[in-house]
């Protein structure tokens, strides 16, 4: 059984995988997601900076949620985010389409071809009956 305190109130809770926050703070963190969403919906040309002071929500919660891709601007530079690879403005993630595929196909070369295994010919015996000596 591996117990934490949540990073957030401090109670300690069962931890089991992703953030170190107890279940209720995590229930609390997306109610405010949902807000977050509804607002950036309806307003579509928001900076994070415009979003998080009107759902009184920390800018760097709401960078994190865009680069585990659940948040997506519209436009790519409301958003404030680039790829950390080139530096292109991007709307949600971590790298741009053009530096996903350039990892995708690098990864892709490193990985060996496998040929189609050969067929072996199996010789055709005669028809005969054997015997299992005891």
């Amino acid at each position: 059984m591996n117990v934490r305190n949540c990073r957030k109130c401090g109670k300690l809770f069962n931890y089991v995988a992703g953030q170190q926050i107890c279940p209720a703070c995590k229930e609390a963190l997306e109610k405010t997601f949902q807000v977050v969403k509804d607002y950036i919906r309806e307003n579509t040309s928001v900076s994070i900076r415009e979003v998080a002071r009107e759902c009184e929500v920390d800018e760097n919660q709401i960078r994190q949620w865009v680069r585990e891709e659940r948040l997506v601007f519209s436009e790519p530079s409301a958003a404030g985010i680039v790829c950390e690879s080139c530096g292109t403005p991007i709307a949600t993630g971590r790298f741009c389409e053009k530096c996903k595929a350039s990892t995708i196909n690098s990864l892709n070369g490193l990985m060996p071809k496998q040929e189609a295994p050969k067929k072996v010919e199996k010789k055709k015996e005669a028809a005969r009956m054997r015997f299992l000596d005891n």
